[in-house]
């Protein structure tokens, strides 16, 4: 008899996840949406089987349980769960940016489910079941944050479960998760969203400032665009680590006044050459807690025909493009593509083919 799977949650992750489950297992998957065009394009493109009936009825028969929806979503969601029945020794996890929270709500169904915290750090800038792929995940950190009390035999069993997603597992406490996430990723975006106001305030002095912000600013706060609802849920779950970022900020900033007011040229020389010489050492082809952006600027010349020759060239290729933007604002060439690819892959091989036909390009 198959094993079942719930999917709760059928958007790019939930997925994604699903169709991990399905290359490494043969399983019955089961869906819950509050969306019925989801839902149904799930079962279409083939990511689940059927449709659950009822949530308390699906949960009854699942052996594996995926809380693929947000943060406040799934706290609501163990909430019902607690009049709920189980199946003997079945697993649920979430895939949640912030932990401590979700993790004390579940263990109060500890009784009668067995529940691991898990967060895949990787994403896309597209949205939904017809986003989801079964690579979303390859190379990508997953960190789980089992209790104290879970045994090591049940982190092992859902570690298998989500094997197909062929992510790099890594185990914390939920504490430790949204310390480390806090500081890579949420208080990240909390900047990118200052910076925009910051730049929104500025334009009332001057209106050159949005129209020179099309260029390198956008580019650097393109985190900001993200979900406002997801970001105002996540800053509450995870306050007192940002709140201690925040402050730990401010020391920074003041830092930087203090070299600036003195006009310390050493002081601020060795500020930026330590922030670059850190921040190449970063690693490279591993994905994070921000997806990555692949993208490719490429040098075109000023004359008719030359962005449909870059476009053609890709297309003979058959490598897909995700986006394509022609940058306004650059002093020293006569113009530049900004080409977004879905893959590293991807986007090395567009170079490769755009090299041939002597195109110039570049990786910032």
């Amino acid at each position: 008899m198959k094993k079942e799977v719930l999917i709760v949650g059928l958007g790019l992750i939930g997925g994604s996840i699903a169709l991990g489950i399905r290359k490494e297992h043969d399983v019955r998957i089961t869906g819950f949406d509050i969306n019925e065009e989801q839902l149904r394009m799930a079962i279409s493109l083939g990511v689940i089987d059927e449709k659950a009936g009822s949530l308390e009825d699906a949960v009854k028969n699942s052996d594996l349980i995926i809380l693929a929806v947000p943060v406040a979503a799934a706290e609501s969601l163990l909430e019902s769960m607690k009049n709920y029945s189980f199946k003997p020794g079945a697993l649920m996890t979430d895939v949640g940016s912030t932990k401590n929270e979700i993790c004390k709500r579940a263990k109060e169904l500890s009784h009668k489910v067995t529940f691991i915290g898990g967060h895949p750090m990787a994403g896309s800038h597209k949205s939904g079941i017809t986003a989801a792929k079964v690579h979303l995940f390859e190379n990508a950190f997953y960190v789980l944050t089992p209790d104290a009390e879970i045994q090591s035999q049940q982190i092992d069993t859902l570690k298998q479960w989500l094997k197909g997603t062929s992510a790099t597992f890594l185990e914390m406490s939920p504490k430790e998760h949204d310390e480390v996430t806090g500081a890579i990723s949420h208080f990240p975006h909390i900047i990118a969203a200052s910076l925009v106001h910051h730049v929104e305030a500025e334009e009332h002095r001057d209106a050159n400032v949005t129209r020179l912000a099309a260029g390198g600013f956008r580019d650097i706060t393109r985190i900001a665009s993200s979900s406002p609802e997801m970001w105002r849920d996540i800053l509450l779950h995870n306050q007192q680590s940002l709140l201690r970022l925040l402050n730990s900020w401010d020391r920074e900033m003041q830092r930087v006044r203090v070299l600036l007011e003195e006009k310390n040229h050493g002081g601020i020389l060795e500020y930026f050459q330590r922030a670059k010489d850190f921040r190449e050492g970063l690693p490279q082809r591993k994905k994070g807690a921000i997806p990555a952006f692949y993208d490719l600027y490429v040098d075109v010349p000023d004359h008719p025909g030359a962005i449909s020759d870059v476009t053609s060239i890709l297309a003979e290729a058959e490598i897909s493009l995700t986006n394509i933007r022609i940058l306004e604002t650059r002093e020293d060439i006569m113009g530049v593509l900004r080409l977004s690819f879905r893959s590293e892959e991807d986007r090395d091989q567009a170079k490769q083919q755009l090299g041939l036909h002597t195109f110039e390009s570049y990786i910032l």
